[in-house]
């Protein structure tokens, strides 16, 4: 069975694109339901309004309440089980508990608290472009700058180990395959949370400066330990998964576009408006989680019942006409603001000053470092089935 027909629909790309007949949908219909790939329905939104709607309503499109959906053929887990798993992930809860969760949090991943990092982050951006340099040309950018850099810095920031980062890189990248067997990735979910368990528990007995001691000490009597394994589980997935897709995605769009990367080069101080557009336009979040109504809703002329799933397509909204003029175009010039790559309301992503900041070091350091960079070896290799869109590898060269 082909690809196309395999790949769930709000999955689809066409490179760098939403798939042609995502975009159609957005145009036309904007709501349809569909089949996804844990054998139930959902409704599919596709339109940068009534995304912005979905994700800004946490009343009536409620995260925590998806936990009650069994999908067909579900690994038979207790209740108990399935509360400890859910324990500490702010993507599974609505507010109050969500609130409760990200306010202990939220002081770390302030813009402000995130430039006290931004030596650091330089430090390891010029360190992985020196061995690149020594080991010279070609090279793998994903493997030699756009993954270590950012699943570095989550470990420092986090206080988890980088000598694991094989390990939790080989889970994360199971459990976030959708082609995988749903027992292969539940069991790869469980080997990560008892991972994070040992490191919970080390930090408890002797808390560091890392954010996960910080919980510990500051918030210790008010966290659970297994809400303490969610949260350093979560972030710790979070935080190199998707900065290491942008980085990549992100250098084969500036090369497949080279009056952008040009002006990039000499007009350096465009690097914010170059990563607004760069989010934007690859928008390698597929959909936000997957929300459940708690009351009859319309979107799009469309009445949606109450009890139904509904899932928010990035990209196409993003590319929404109704968003900004020539959306398909690539173009950092635009430096505007608004899109949904990040997500939107009380879910918009934590980490969202964190990844910012790593691209704004990253891109102009490797541009700076290698002026004749350029793409070599066969076809970009693009990693379509993740949940996080991205690439496998990109073979470059200076």
């Amino acid at each position: 069975m082909s690809e196309s027909v395999t790949l769930p629909l709000h999955m689809r790309r066409a490179g760098f694109d939403p798939a042609p007949e995502l975009s159609a949908l957005r145009d036309d219909e904007g709501v349809r339901k569909v089949s996804t790939p844990f054998g139930i329905e959902a409704w599919m939104v596709t339109r940068f309004s009534d995304v912005r709607e979905v994700l800004g309503d946490a009343t009536r499109f409620s995260n925590a309440r998806t936990a009650s959906f069994r999908p067909p053929g579900q690994i038979d887990l207790s209740d108990e089980q399935i509360a400890a798993m859910r324990a500490g992930n702010m993507l599974s809860f609505d507010p109050p508990e969500h609130t409760r969760l990200r306010r202990m949090l939220t002081p770390e991943f302030t813009v402000r608290r995130m430039r006290r990092l931004e030596p650091r982050i330089t430090d390891i951006v010029e360190q992985h472009l020196d061995a690149m340099e020594r080991n010279g040309s070609p090279a793998d950018l994903v493997a030699d700058f756009a993954l270590p850099v950012p699943s570095l810095v989550i470990c420092e920031l986090l206080g988890v180990p980088y000598a694991d980062r094989a390990d939790f890189q080989r889970r994360t990248n199971g459990m976030l395959d959708l082609s995988a067997p749903l027992e292969q990735r539940v069991a790869l979910q469980l080997e990560s949370r008892a991972y994070m368990g040992e490191l919970v528990a080390r930090t408890q007995a002797d808390p560091g400066d890392e954010l996960l001691g910080m919980l510990v000490r500051e918030h210790g009597d008010d966290l659970t330990t297994d809400e303490l394994i969610g949260i350093g589980s979560l972030l710790l997935l979070a935080g190199h998964e998707t900065t290491s897709n942008m980085l990549s995605l992100g250098t084969l769009a500036l090369l497949r576009h080279p009056d952008q990367l040009e002006l990039l080069r000499k007009e350096p101080s465009r690097i914010d408006a170059a990563v607004e557009e760069l989010l934007r336009w690859l928008s390698i979040v597929h959909s936000g989680t997957a929300k459940l109504t708690t009351t009859e809703v319309e979107l799009a002329g469309r009445r949606i019942p109450a009890g139904e799933l509904v899932m928010c397509v990035l990209p196409s909204a993003n590319r929404d006409p109704a968003l900004l003029s020539d959306p398909d175009r690539f173009d950092i010039e635009r430096g505007a603001l608004g899109h949904v790559a990040f997500g939107h309301g009380v879910h918009h992503c934590l980490g969202a000053p964190l990844a910012r900041m790593e691209m704004r070091i990253a891109f102009p350091a490797l541009l700076r470092r290698f002026p004749e960079l350029r793409e070599v070896g066969g076809p970009a290799d693009f990693r379509s089935f993740h949940v996080v869109y991205g690439l496998r590898t990109l073979e470059i060269a200076w």
